[in-house]
């Protein structure tokens, strides 16, 4: 009989094994990644940590990530991935119509930006959206608030509706009882390099896991001190996986994230006059309306529709790379056919 009590610190719950109850197999077990490595990957099983061999990597939505639970056999291999509760995905870096994933089965999404420098409103909205899209809960995060000339926590708030918005300083150990208390179930991380996400993951997890680097005290960015995602028990409860800091934020078929995120303006869209305003002069538009009042600004507008944009845009690229592989696919069978009829009529 296998005994579970070694994967509860890592988020083996009721709930999750309910979820999976009908889905093992009598010859494996599950077991959670803690890390990927192109080919191999760690992993927590009712045995305890160990190596697998798995045959995908996370360059990919269908692949394998940082926080998937998988089914492994006796020998060490990984046989299938259960399916995922939620997973925090990002357009690749290449810019191309393909998804990479960044945390999966994850509940709680902290946005991390440093408070001691260029608070980023627009890259706090690209962080939501992801958050939103992933199905888990988005808190936002202001790092080094010790450091900060001044707090803009309720220019936050505003670009954040729906989300919490909490200060804190690792260093210093402000705020972080009101944050902890925030965390549910697996707990991201992401931001960009030099938001302080390892020397935060540090705190919560009372230890020295993840290395952490000074920033630049020019521009106040910081290296990639972390170049693995990797998932670690919580002390209270709970897991976390710190990320590699984020250069690009690119959206990946995130309209319900870009919904949310931006919640007041679709609010507001939906009382203009024209159900299809453009909210550019039409008469009656309650968008512009906002925006002339001072309730919206211009540039929370202006991201809006670029991330809209941008989303149509990767939306777009999807398709025509699907509808491509169809074509390849049948392109393939009917070569595939035609070579079977040749050699039967060679046979004749």
């Amino acid at each position: 009989m296998v005994d579970y009590d070694l994967l509860v610190p890592y988020g083996w719950t009721e709930r999750v094994r309910l979820e999976y109850a009908a889905l093992l197999e009598a010859d494996c077990v599950p077991a959670r990644v803690i890390r990927m490595d192109r080919g191999e990957c760690d992993v927590a099983t009712p045995s305890g940590p160990g190596r697998a061999t798995c045959p995908r990597s996370d360059s990919e939505v269908s692949g394998l990530c940082t926080g998937d639970w998988v089914l492994i056999d006796a020998a060490m291999n990984v046989r299938r991935m259960l399916p995922r509760r939620s997973a925090i995905v990002r357009s690749t870096a290449s810019r191309d119509s393909r998804g990479q994933v960044l945390a999966a089965n994850v509940d709680t999404v902290l946005v991390c930006t440093a408070a001691d420098g260029d608070v980023d409103l627009g890259r706090i909205e690209r962080m939501l959206t992801l958050a939103w899209e992933s199905d888990a809960q988005p808190v936002v995060v202001l790092t080094k608030a010790d450091a900060a000339e001044h707090l803009r926590l309720d220019e936050v708030r505003a670009v954040a509706p729906g989300a919490t918005v909490v200060a804190v300083s690792a260093t210093a150990e402000y705020g972080l009882d009101v944050l902890t208390a925030l965390l549910d179930g697996t707990v991201a991380l992401i931001g960009p390099s030099g938001a302080g996400k390892s020397t935060l993951a540090n705190a919560l997890l009372g230890a020295e896991v993840f290395a952490t680097n000074d920033v630049r005290a020019v521009d106040k960015k910081g290296k990639h001190t972390t170049v693995h995602r990797e998932l670690r028990p919580l002390p209270g409860g709970g897991t976390l996986i710190d990320t590699p800091g984020l250069r690009g934020v690119g959206i990946w078929d995130a309209t319900d994230g870009i919904e949310r995120t931006f919640s007041d303006i679709e609010s507001l869209a939906a009382d203009c006059r024209f159900s299809d305003c453009a909210h550019d002069a039409e008469p009656g538009c309650a968008v512009r309306a906002a925006i002339d009042n001072g309730e919206l600004t211009d540039r929370r507008f202006d991201n809006y529709r670029k991330l809209a944009r941008e989303n149509e845009w990767m939306a777009a690229r999807t398709d025509k790379r699907l509808r491509a592989e169809r074509e390849k696919v049948w392109r393939d069978i009917t070569k595939q056919h035609r070579r079977m009829f040749r050699e039967k009529n060679q046979r004749r």
